[in-house]
């Protein structure tokens, strides 16, 4: 198989597709991010080589690689979208259900049609009712390798979540969300027992539940 193959085969159904990705489900702190990408498969295949092999899974891109790609997608997209779970949603609903929220309102606030949609892993979507309608689903594992809408929503929703942590960390710089951006470093998890818990930290992930239980007791972390 080769990369794009997938759409390939959607389109020559008849259908056309957008691919949905996540970033921020690893994450200790911040909310999780979701971007939904339908591409123009003309504009697409008509890229040169240097800039199509950039539309790949965003954690093989470095920040420059990205910052160069995002402008690429945007102007061969003809239609995109992100949105968020919150911390508060991942704490009610757990990573999984904030997630799918996450992607439901990323998929509602397209602007262009589609017919499919295309999900990284090996999981669609609950209740998927977009604009109104029941969509088909297709659950494509390793989807931001081989399909580029996916990879492209990949690399939109890294760049929108690392924007959002890095502008948290101008705010709460004892915690270097700048250089983290809400991953379990060492820093981060040295800062958190130097500093306290945040309301942007998720209290339901370890060591972050462990050290709000701590604080709460008086017992040292």
């Amino acid at each position: 198989m080769e990369r794009g193959d997938p759409e390939r085969a959607v389109l020559a159904r008849g259908q056309y597709p957008v691919g949905i990705d996540e970033v921020g489900r690893g994450c200790i702190a911040g909310p999780v991010v979701t971007a939904a990408v339908i591409l123009d498969y003309d504009r697409l295949f008509s890229l040169p080589d240097k800039s199509l092999q950039l539309i790949r899974d965003s954690k093989t891109l470095s920040p420059r690689q990205r910052g160069l790609v995002v402008p690429v997608i945007h102007g061969i997209a003809r239609s995109w979208a992100i949105a968020s779970g919150s911390v508060l949603e991942i704490e009610k609903l757990g990573i999984l259900g904030a997630t799918f929220v996450a992607m439901r309102r990323s998929l509602n606030r397209l602007e262009a049609k589609f017919d499919l949609v295309m999900v990284d892993g090996n999981q669609t979507i609950p209740e998927p009712v977009i604009a109104g309608r029941k969509t088909p689903q297709q659950a494509v594992v390793k989807g931001d390798h081989w399909c580029y809408a996916i990879a492209a929503a990949s690399i939109l929703a890294k760049e929108s979540r690392d924007k959002f942590m890095r502008e948290l960390g101008g705010s709460l710089p004892v915690y270097g969300f700048e250089n983290h951006v809400g991953y379990g470093t060492k820093q981060h998890i040295d800062n958190l027992k130097t500093h306290g818990v945040t309301e942007w930290h998720r209290r339901g992930f370890e060591p972050v539940k462990s050290l709000c239980a701590a604080q709460t007791s008086g017992r040292p972390s």
